[in-house]
């Protein structure tokens, strides 16, 4: 098991675990029924934000709410597998994901986000999603 850091930050506060899983689960209930508007609220607002897509490098949230507005609506359904959701303290956490799609038979996807709670909540300020050969069907 890792060592805590030097300054003694707590990891995984039950409630603040608790709290970051239920605005990771809302955030996956807004991605597969393309709610956009609840997608936009869960990121945090500001030049600095970023999401690495698939085929995409989006900087700022500007860039990254033009993006979900334009995205198509279909063939959002995913699996989720092995997510896994850590809090540093009480105002900062990590969701990492593997995710398969049935529209992408052979390919295992991989969601990460850092997520910081703000006064109004808990925003998403950095995100990566990629997708590689699922290591499962390879050579089968």
């Amino acid at each position: 098991m890792p060592s805590a850091p030097s300054s003694a930050v707590e990891i995984d506060i039950p409630e603040v675990k608790s709290d970051l899983e239920a605005v990771f689960a809302r955030y996956e209930a807004a991605l597969v029924t393309n709610d956009v508007a609840t997608l936009d609220a869960l990121f945090f607002d500001a030049s600095s934000t970023i999401r690495y897509g698939e085929n995409e490098n989006l900087y700022g949230f500007a860039e990254i709410a033009a993006f979900r507005a334009r995205r198509s609506p279909l063939f959002l359904g995913r699996k989720l597998e092995r997510t896994v959701i850590t809090t540093f303290g009480r105002d900062y956490g990590v969701a990492s994901t593997l995710y398969r799609r049935e529209s992408a038979t052979g390919r295992l996807g991989r969601q990460s986000q850092t997520w910081v709670r703000f006064p109004d909540g808990w925003k998403i300020v950095a995100a990566h999603v990629s997708a590689i050969d699922d290591p499962a069907t390879v050579g089968s």
